[in-house]
């Protein structure tokens, strides 16, 4: 079978590309944005990536049927072409999971507004470490797994990331309303998305819809320390449990304790010692991810009482591509990318940055480029959200024409706010200027150990790498020997 994909450098779709492929179909697409980790990975398995998107692209290849992204809209030439001919069938990305994935299957779908990428992957982790050959549909490039998406053994689990955005221009529905749960998880839950989304009860309607699709003999695990997810229970028709640092959780995260080497915290079930854990992923969302990933991975092997498990493998985990993901390291500066794009995660980072790097100079570069990130509905919280940074450097909005309401986030307001917290901040028009100026200012500082981080949920103009070319050369290399470094690997 032929199947095209609109849209298929986004990760989810990518992993989708990516799964067909190793089912034996002839794939390919095409996307607007090309860029990596998701174009390398395509190009490595054998999927054609078209760049731009052209009305007779289809009529020429002729495939047998056109998974439409949620990025793609009415308007774009190859959606005219398909709508007007009603020659070539298309379905949604949740609609091809469902029908070709999900039917038959323990499904564990993995939800939440933050951590839903890092907790699906930790969760197949487990699953396989545990004995199990699972699938697993990941929105992301996991570090510990050989790919974003397999089938597995059709009588193990499959976990999913459940997405709570649309599926596509013609299904407004959340994406996890066709994942069929069995083993629910939700990690925690704010407003987002405010393109489709008007306040954060509208999201929980969602979730309501969500939790009525859990069978009787099924579960549904909730962050019991967030009152947006506790305030939608009790759910009499199925089971539930609470993880939390709270003493009136089910599942308990305990003595957490983070340092520039590791994280170290402990899981006690119902009163009983299961696990403690010392690990490399940091902050204590990553400890809740945990948490989840265990419970989820213990019910779904069947294990009402989950202390028989073996976590030993969450030593090893090394998280997910984009995810505090370290790019360069050496005795003056570490440079990471997180994919934070949410006042609430961008907070989370940085505060995990602050007590890794006690001593570290924290500069963060935010680029905002989500839907929500771009709106002016976060002004006020991104003002809070960078506390603990000593540098701010702000990219501009993206796509500003684009923005629904009209209205976008006033980045040389939210500089002059946070100047006025005392963290240095710039709005800047260009990322190339930002780039300009962030290497200027790391030539200039001697005697602090630099921790740059660029968070954002794209591709920053490609700067990062940018940056990290400059970190590499043998005049930069030599500056910071000058400085009082030793040059990497000396």
């Amino acid at each position: 079978m032929r199947i095209y994909f609109m849209g298929v450098c986004g990760t989810a779709m990518g992993n989708a590309a990516l799964l067909m492929r190793g089912q034996g179909h002839d794939v390919l697409g095409s996307d607007g944005g090309i860029f990596p980790p998701m174009s390398e990975l395509l190009e490595r398995s054998g999927v054609a990536v078209l760049e731009g998107y052209d009305n007779g692209r289809l009529r020429d290849i002729n495939p047998d049927l056109v998974v439409v992204g949620n990025v793609i809209s009415r308007g774009n030439p190859e959606v005219e072409w398909l709508l007007r001919t009603n020659s070539i069938a298309y379905t949604s990305l949740p609609s091809l999971l469902h029908d070709r994935m999900l039917k038959h299957r323990c499904n564990i779908v993995v939800t939440g507004t933050h951590g839903k990428t890092t907790t699906t992957a930790l969760t197949a982790s487990l699953l396989c470490a545990n004995g199990c050959n699972p699938g697993y549909f990941i929105g992301g490039v996991p570090r510990n797994l050989p790919a974003g998406a397999m089938k597995g053994d059709e009588e193990a689990p499959f976990v999913i990331e459940g997405d709570e955005y649309d599926c596509a221009f013609f299904d407004k529905r959340s994406k996890f309303m066709h994942y069929r749960p069995r083993i629910l998880v939700v990690n925690n839950l704010d407003f987002d998305h405010a393109d489709i989304f008007r306040d954060l009860a509208d999201i929980q309607r969602s979730f309501k819809h969500l939790f009525r699709l859990v069978p009787d003999d099924g579960w549904i695990i909730v962050n019991g320390d967030d009152g947006n997810i506790t305030s939608l229970l009790p759910v009499p028709w199925t089971r539930t449990i609470q993880v939390g640092e709270s003493a009136h959780n089910d599942l308990r995260l305990l003595d957490f304790a983070e340092s520039s080497t590791e994280t170290q915290f402990r899981m006690e079930w119902r009163g009983d010692h299961w696990a403690s854990v010392c690990w490399q992923l940091p902050g204590r969302f990553n400890m809740r991810n945990a948490g989840m990933a265990a419970l989820a991975t213990a019910l779904a092997l069947g294990s009402r009482h989950p202390l028989g498990l073996s976590l030993g493998p969450l030593a090893d985990a090394v998280g997910v591509k984009r995810r505090n993901e370290i790019l360069f390291e050496d005795e003056r500066v570490t440079v990471i990318e997180d994919f934070a794009h949410h006042p609430e995660a961008v907070s989370q980072t940085v505060g995990s940055l602050r007590a890794r790097f006690p001593d570290g100079r924290i500069v963060a570069c935010f680029e905002p480029r989500s839907n929500t990130a771009r709106s002016d509905c976060f002004q006020r919280e991104f003002g809070h959200s960078f506390d603990g940074a000593h540098d701010v450097y702000l990219a501009p909005v993206g796509r500003p024409e684009s923005i629904v309401s009209g209205r976008c986030l006033d980045t040389a307001r939210l500089a002059s706010e946070l100047c006025e917290r005392g963290i240095r901040a710039e709005a800047f028009g260009n990322n190339h200027a930002l780039l300009e100026r962030l290497t200027a200012s790391f030539s200039g500082e001697s005697e602090v150990r630099w921790i740059v981080c660029f968070l954002s949920n794209g591709s920053f103009d490609g700067i990062m790498r940018g940056f990290v070319e400059t970190l590499k050369r043998p005049d930069t290399c030599e500056r910071r020997i000058e400085m009082g470094g030793r040059r990497p690997g000396s």
